[in-house]
């Protein structure tokens, strides 16, 4: 088993693990309530790119060959790692330290994601976190699951997020001169990793060029944006919060076996700083904690933090809504009774 970790240091107020680090951002004046601000350049693009996903889903299923289908998906996992067990995991929550191998490794793949730089999106998702749910969370899921989705990325951002932004300390990412290198290159390498190469490379085996960038480039990269997605508006909605009843996100299996584990979100907003983002111990739908426990292995990731099973066990009776399976009938709180004799009249008392 992994060591027991302590949060990061940008976690604040982390007791007998806590929910999260969660501030309130000010609601705004109700002169400052305004419309969405839709920002139609972002619109088009984005349909755009939706409509050249779906040719080239057409394409990979009925006339791409079958070693570009194998290329397209090794690119899905690479792009998903770079963001599951790279910006996410590593770089947004310190849940695990890598050496540098590894590191230059994970900022390739996250490149190839085209999520932006590990620093912009480690930013956002920090503030996702410490004000989850409020105005100043950029994909604020109590606004919507289209909002939630995708829609936060066409309009103009709120105000609150531009105000509560300079909260976050984001030093430790800037010391790192990996991440510093491929933000201030990232206008060339994103392009050459998420497009060029990926249309190129197939060719070498006889594929198209056509085929090549509808498939490769445009529908994979569409594909690893829709199933991210998935994370900010599916597992904030539904599911069960077997760990914290209190907050939206929800354990949702679908969208881990999608995301390479990243669905069991009720457990991941309650305990951050764990590296498997899940309870579970398996790699079934965890493929992020698969990769991570091996690069542990050859030595290229170290310092892995879990959280311990009675920690976990004392929120879940603490907090969690009854649907975990540390809660016997007798004990379960009592809605989870009601809700349970309404979906099984047999079962009493």
């Amino acid at each position: 088993m992994p060591p027991q970790g302590q949060p990061p240091a940008w976690v604040l107020d982390e007791s007998d693990a806590v929910t999260e680090d969660k501030d309130v951002a000010t609601p705004a004046p109700e002169a400052e309530k305004r419309k969405l601000q839709i920002v139609w350049r972002n619109v088009t693009l984005f349909v755009f790119l939706h409509i050249g996903a779906l040719y080239g889903g057409y394409l990979f299923f009925t006339k791409a060959m079958w070693t570009t289908r194998i290329f397209t998906v090794l690119l899905y996992i690479m792009s998903g790692l770079g963001i599951t067990a790279g910006a996410h995991r590593l770089w947004a929550h310190k849940s695990y330290k890598a050496r540098l191998p590894l590191r230059l490794l994970l900022t390739l793949f996250n490149t190839i994601a085209f999520q932006d730089s590990v620093l912009d999106w480690a930013r956002d998702h920090r503030m996702h976190h410490k004000y989850s749910e409020t105005d100043a969370d950029p994909h604020n899921a109590t606004r919507g699951f289209f909002f939630s989705h995708v829609g936060w990325l066409l309009v103009r951002k709120h105000p609150q997020i531009k105000a509560k932004g300079h909260t976050i300390d984001m030093s430790d990412l800037l010391a790192d001169p990996v991440l510093r290198f491929q933000k201030k290159y990232y206008l060339t390498l994103m392009p050459l990793c998420c497009f060029i190469l990926p249309s190129y490379i197939p060719t070498l085996w006889g594929e198209s060029l056509w085929n090549a960038y509808f498939v490769c480039a445009i529908f994979r990269y569409c594909y690893v944006l829709n199933v991210t997605w998935l994370v900010n508006s599916a597992a904030h909605k539904w599911g069960d919060r077997p760990y914290d009843k209190n907050i939206n996100p929800v354990e949702t299996k679908p969208v881990s076996l999608v995301v390479f584990g990243e669905g069991f979100h009720n457990y991941h907003h309650t305990f951050p700083w764990d590296y498997k983002t899940a309870e579970l111990g398996g790699y079934s739908l965890n493929l992020s904690k698969l990769f991570i426990d091996t690069m542990s292995k050859i030595g290229w990731a170290y310092d892995l933090k879990s959280v311990s099973p009675d920690i976990v066990e004392k929120r879940v009776k603490r907090t969690g809504d009854g649907s975990h399976h540390v809660w016997g009938w007798d004990d379960a709180p009592s809605e989870q009774k009601v809700a349970a004799t309404i979906v099984n009249p047999d079962k009493t008392e």
